[in-house]
């Protein structure tokens, strides 16, 4: 297609996109603090309470690439009402179903809601705004939304729980995603005709789909049912076989749901590595430091949330110091020194820990590692669409998605495993913690010698940008 001039963006098209990063990152961990209360009203047993948590997860990762495809052949502002709408509708199922199953199964589609929107939102940014500090600055905000979704999910979860009771972590979304899904049609850019004479290999996307969910299910189950299990072994067995079966059918296709060719960018194959990396280094400590500073230390809920509140404010910094060093420094030095921040951040965290003097001597890790999370966050998922076709933003995106929904489950069960591996009550669990945070920092500084092997890639000012 012929190249056209690129037009500035809206200020309200990138708020849009930035709150739907806030709403996916805050469903991800709002629930957490609402759990007890959930499983006593609805009558969910120990066991199943997990699946409060573990049925977005499951239905994200195993409808990401699915959803990137999506955005590339339907529309990717078709894509962003969709996912939208899918969150208010199912949240507000939540809380209307009454009963556990349902619950359940709302978080589901709240999940396959997230898949739809996610890849959709980083398709609608590397397309309308030109590789250099344009688009740096868009992925700047987007990312400080992610990481306020992330941070506050746990405090507002508490606040939202103790004043309106559980039903108010799920109602916040009705109007908040609703509203989105609404304003989407006036403040993004109206798709354009679909694409003539494209399929959307129905084959390839149902072998991905449940390959993929089965996938991140048997990661998801793994601790518990147990490694060796033969309903995990099953799981793992018949999702490989699935996901071998997509790559041949893909190989083989005319029109791929996910052409393998695009495995040919550097910069993806990359983006791919760090974001599960990622995932399974910064994206593990809310997790275990949420479970010590309550378990451990015996903080509250609220002040548990409130200890996550300087890391907001410090992975800010980091994102505004990645979107000028992408610029002045490049990829390479960006996604290195995020890494190396995150590793020593973590490290220092792990040292401090043990002292049990609360709070204040693990501020200096946090800082540094919260600077490190905001860089590498930026830095990789600007790599992810560097050099794709407007055409293939989507099914790009979802590829380094469905990687980093899958290194954190594995990276994750792993080190939950690791970390109740010597007991879960007392000394042993404030010791198992720390050496799963230890192999967390050891996966981060892993991650910063990965991304020695990009080539320097110097981020200018683009002056067009192919139409879509």
């Amino acid at each position: 297609m012929p190249a056209t001039s690129l037009t500035r963006p809206s200020g309200w098209m990138l708020a849009l996109l930035a709150t739907a990063q806030l709403i996916i990152a805050l469903d991800a961990t709002i629930v957490f603090v609402a759990l007890p209360q959930i499983g006593s009203h609805l009558g969910f047993s120990a066991q199943q309470l997990q699946w409060v948590v573990s049925a977005y997860t499951v239905a994200f990762g195993g409808f990401l690439l699915l959803g990137g495809r999506a955005a590339d052949l339907l529309g990717k502002r078709r894509l962003y009402i969709l996912g939208q709408s899918l969150y208010a509708l199912s949240s507000l199922a939540a809380v209307l179903g009454g009963s556990a199953l349902l619950l359940v199964l709302a978080r589901a589609v709240q999940g396959v809601g997230g898949a739809l929107l996610f890849p959709a939102t980083l398709a609608l940014i590397n397309t309308y705004y030109a590789e250099g500090p344009a688009r740096n600055r868009a992925f700047a905000v987007w990312s400080a939304a992610s990481a306020a979704g992330l941070a506050l999910g746990a405090l507002l979860g508490g606040v939202l729980t103790q004043w309106w009771g559980w039903e108010a972590v799920f109602l916040v979304n009705v109007p908040l995603a609703g509203g989105c899904a609404v304003a989407a049609r006036h403040w993004i850019p109206a798709d354009g005709e679909r694409a003539r004479g494209r399929s959307f290999d129905i084959s390839g996307a149902l072998t991905v789909t449940v390959g993929g969910t089965l996938l991140v299910f048997a990661l998801v189950q793994g601790p518990e049912w147990g490694w060796a299990a033969p309903a995990t072994l099953g799981c793992m067995v018949v999702a490989l076989a699935l996901l071998g079966l997509f790559a041949w059918i893909e190989h083989r296709g005319r029109d791929p749901l996910m052409p393998l060719r695009l495995l040919g960018y550097r910069e993806l194959r990359m983006a791919m590595v760090l974001t599960a990396v990622f995932m399974s280094s910064f994206g593990v400590q809310y997790y275990f430091l949420a479970v010590y500073y309550q378990q451990v230390y015996g903080y509250s809920v609220l002040a548990s949330g409130l200890a996550f509140l300087p890391a907001t404010l410090v992975c800010t910094l980091g994102i505004w110091l990645a979107e000028r060093s992408l610029v002045r420094f490049g990829l390479r030095t960006t996604l290195v020194s995020g890494q190396l921040a995150g590793a020593l951040g973590i490290a220092l965290v792990c040292l401090a820990l043990p002292t049990g003097a609360g709070f204040w001597p693990l501020l200096p890790g946090i800082l540094i590692l919260s600077v490190g999370q905001g860089m590498t966050w930026t830095a990789m998922w600007v790599s992810a669409g560097l050099g794709i076709k407007p055409g293939e933003q989507g099914v790009a995106a979802g590829m380094a998605s469905t990687s980093q929904q899958i290194g954190g489950a594995l990276g994750l069960a792993l080190l939950v495993s690791l970390a109740n591996a010597g007991g879960g009550t007392g000394a042993a669990q404030a010791s198992g913690i720390e050496l799963a945070m230890w192999w967390s920092a050891a996966i981060a500084l892993a991650g910063a010698v990965l991304a020695l092997r990009l080539k320097p890639v110097a981020l200018k000012p683009s002056p067009s940008l192919e139409a879509t």
